[in-house]
């Protein structure tokens, strides 16, 4: 099984992910996407099962700085992609890739059920 876990490493939420799967002896990947980027393919795999509208994090700082015109725009799966690789702080974090299955967010009990622990 292979574990990787995407997101900044100053974000709190990212911070108790990472928590979380250390403390339960899961071995994983950090992958942090300001540094080390993101590619359409990766980004385009995860809408394949997070809409738009829960992986484009419309709640944060970033997207209230965006000008009402570019909001606006993100209207289908390619402005929100095209998005996301401008802007890799509007992502809502952490995206978790369980071999494959994509979660976003983190809460003790959805990383439970996930990993049926």
């Amino acid at each position: 099984m292979k574990i990787t876990l995407y997101g900044i490493p100053n974000c709190d939420t990212v911070k108790k992910a990472r928590t979380w799967l250390a403390d339960q002896q899961h071995d994983f990947t950090f992958h942090d996407f300001k540094k080390q980027g993101l590619t359409r393919e990766t980004v385009a795999g995860w809408l394949k099962q997070v809409p738009r509208d829960v992986l484009v994090n419309r709640k944060g700082t970033t997207w209230r700085a965006l000008a009402d015109e570019r909001k606006a725009s993100i209207v289908d799966d390619d402005a929100a992609i095209a998005l996301m690789l401008e802007n890799p702080s509007i992502i809502k974090r952490p995206v978790l890739d369980n071999d494959g299955a994509y979660a976003v967010g983190f809460s003790d009990a959805q990383y439970q059920q996930i990993f049926n622990t």
